[in-house]
């Protein structure tokens, strides 16, 4: 992994020295829960003097209401020894744990020793051991302690969550939300941390697989707390300012921001050959396009060339009829992109968000949506993630017909798509799918920067090749004057599909087009595409600015109208595992000059599927009110017949 100049090593020794304490705080401590309750997970007794009862709960009349915890033994070694109660031995998975989680607290101490060394929080605390803390310092001997245990803790949970994710399975576990997040100092900090983990083992950990995943669950949940307490906080410059790396591990800190290693997901797919594509041109161009770029992604740098130079496309929208091949085209790109990586190397994560993630718990279908969102954006991985008949699964806003949970969908995919968070580094892609486009909330729609119409077959050469290729292997009927598959030569095909486009499509745009052209002329000059582009604004007023950043960045992606030559995917040397800058170079010597043909046939695709989703939307619109009024007509009319 490369170094940036301000980042330090932390010596295999230093972090060692700490794994006396770090065992000691597994094998058992004490601690009062100050936040958090306890909660009833069923517990054996280990040994005498550590309880496993509940809390007191005082019935003294008016001292009800306060905390009466009593200090509580914590046990980790036992309790992750106990998670497989078939076993008197401890099991490969169990050591695992307890080793990371060992190696993981000596981490964070010894980052926490660093951060007090440079922050003088050393020398504050020897003063305030002899007694000799200055009155005027003690404020900010307090705030420096909070600064060090929510370093301290973000750490541990980084650490432990790097460790651990190659050992997880495919067991999920919802912990809900973490609550002893103590701030005093970094070693109560730790207690409570540790504490509350011991808690959710015993509650949730009944198996080996869901241990594994029990403590995943734990630290993505104290990561999430830590991060947004300390955003608040202050003294902690002197942390995000600056990184280290753990070179024993290939863990690298870097403030708030989660290290991640990769892990591929394990895909039951039948992928798809691009030949086995009949039509849908231009759709699978891009998708072709698209899976090559994904592979240029810098795993040091965390970026892609692609998304700094422009034309990479981070969302798209394909929409069809039902049965045009969209989930051929989902197989063909999740095969291309998971053969590039195992020839590479790489992590390949694919994910498909469902109707099985809608929950009827409020706030739960939001929770899946976002798991869903940051499994395919891990920098350490190659993801791509889909969401088929997105028109079913995100709720339209002001439907009545829409449910709390796929309005919550929806929130969420807003907001990760192009909120103020968003940050596209290139290593992934969300496809949304959908028959019935018109059916989407058009702020969500309008965040799909690319649109790929998947229209299926359309030309006598098409329904030839999808027969030939449908029918297979097991008969002797002879293919006739025909040329089996020619017609999907791919750069042809591509080409007449992208010129067509140099005419509307959609009537109501064409109109829009014929008239402008005819007071202004040729298109040929920025003024005039941009006099086009308000012209279309007048005729649909959801044609905003977001429109105008999405066709420019199919103009973009035009300009690297090129595909990265099969030989650089099948030897990884000629340019896989080049550096950042050797990539850039490479890309940009292909990249082309943008001419006014590519911004018109860009605007006029972009639009005609605005126009065509609007009059379909529309259309539905007016068909549901002339039924509810026939409804309406005729359930009078059979109330005045019951009266009469």
């Amino acid at each position: 992994m490369s170094q940036t100049s301000d980042t330090m090593e932390l010596r295999e020794d230093d972090i060692v020295k700490h794994y006396a304490t770090a065992t000691a705080m597994v094998q058992g401590f004490d601690h009062t829960p100050r936040i958090a309750e306890a909660k009833d997970a069923p517990t054996a007794e280990k040994s005498s003097g550590i309880g496993t009862r509940r809390r007191f709960r005082s019935t003294t009349p008016g001292l009800v209401t306060r905390r009466t915890a009593r200090s509580e033994g914590v046990q980790l070694l036992a309790r992750i020894e106990g998670a497989d109660a078939g076993d008197d031995l401890v099991s490969p998975a169990q050591a695992t744990v307890l080793h990371g989680l060992r190696r993981a607290i000596a981490i964070a101490l010894t980052v926490a020793e660093q951060y007090a060394d440079r922050t003088g929080l050393a020398d504050l605390k020897r003063s305030n051991l002899e007694g000799t803390l200055p009155a005027g310092k003690k404020a900010e001997f307090s705030e420096f302690l909070t600064a060090e245990a929510l370093v301290t803790l973000f750490v541990f949970a980084n650490a432990t969550a790097f460790l651990l994710a190659p050992h997880a399975g495919e067991e999920t576990v919802e912990i809900g939300e973490v609550e002893e997040v103590l701030t005093d100092n970094g070693t109560l900090a730790l207690h409570g941390a540790l504490w509350e983990l011991d808690q959710d083992i015993g509650l949730f950990a009944d198996t080996e697989p869901k241990l594994v995943a029990t403590v995943l669950a734990f630290a993505e949940a104290l990561m999430g707390k830590v991060e947004a307490r300390a955003s608040t906080a202050g003294r902690l410059d002197p942390f995000t300012s600056a990184s280290w790396t753990v070179e024993e591990d290939g863990l690298t800190i870097s403030g708030f921001s989660p290290a991640r290693k990769g892990k591929s997901s394990t895909l039951t797919m039948t992928f798809k050959k691009p030949n086995e594509v009949v039509g849908n041109h231009i759709a699978k161009y891009q998708s072709m396009k698209l899976a090559k770029m994904l592979m240029a992604y810098d795993f040091d740098r965390k970026l892609n060339p692609f998304a700094e130079l422009g034309g990479f496309i981070f969302t798209f929208m394909g929409d069809g009829a039902p049965g045009t091949g969209k989930t051929t085209l989902i197989q063909m790109m999740a095969g291309l992109i998971n053969d590039y990586c195992q020839v590479a190397g790489y992590a390949f994560r694919y994910q498909n968000l469902s109707t099985d993630n809608i929950d009827s718990y409020q706030g739960k279908s939001g929770q899946n949506a976002k798991a869903f969102i940051n499994n395919v954006i891990d920098p350490g991985v190659i993801g791509f993630g889909t969401i088929d008949d997105i028109d079913q699964l995100a709720g339209k806003r002001g439907d009545r017909q829409s449910s709390a949970g796929q309005l919550e969908i929806t929130a969420v995919l807003m907001e990760s798509f192009a909120g103020a968070n968003t940050v596209v580094r290139g290593n992934c892609t969300f496809g949304m799918f959908s028959n019935y486009p018109e059916n989407v909330d058009d702020a969500l729609r309008q965040r799909a920067g690319a649109r790929f119409l998947v229209d299926g077959p359309q030309t006598r050469e098409d329904y030839v090749d999808i027969l030939y290729l449908l029918m297979g292997k097991n008969h002797d009927i002879p293919v006739g004057d025909h040329e089996v598959f020619s017609a999907q030569e791919i750069k042809k095909a591509v080409s007449a599909s992208f010129e067509s486009h140099s005419k509307p499509h959609e009537p109501g745009l064409m109109n829009v087009f014929d008239r402008v052209s005819s007071q202004i002329g040729e298109l040929d000059t920025i003024n005039k595409l941009g006099t086009y582009l308000k012209g279309i604004q007048e005729a649909d007023s959801r044609f905003t600015g977001r429109a105008i950043k999405n066709i420019t960045d199919a103009v973009k992606v035009r300009a690297m109208d090129f595909e990265l030559p099969d030989e650089w995917m099948e030897n990884p040397e000629l340019f896989l595992q080049k550096d950042y800058d050797t990539k850039k170079a490479m890309i940009e010597e292909m990249r082309q000059p943008i001419t006014v043909e590519m911004v018109i046939q860009e605007i006029n695709r972009y639009a005609d599927s605005e126009f065509r989703y609007a009059d379909k939307s529309d259309e539905v619109a007016i068909e549901n009110m002339v039924r509810d009024f026939g409804r309406q007509e005729e359930a009078k009319k059979r109330y005045l017949e019951g009266k009469s």
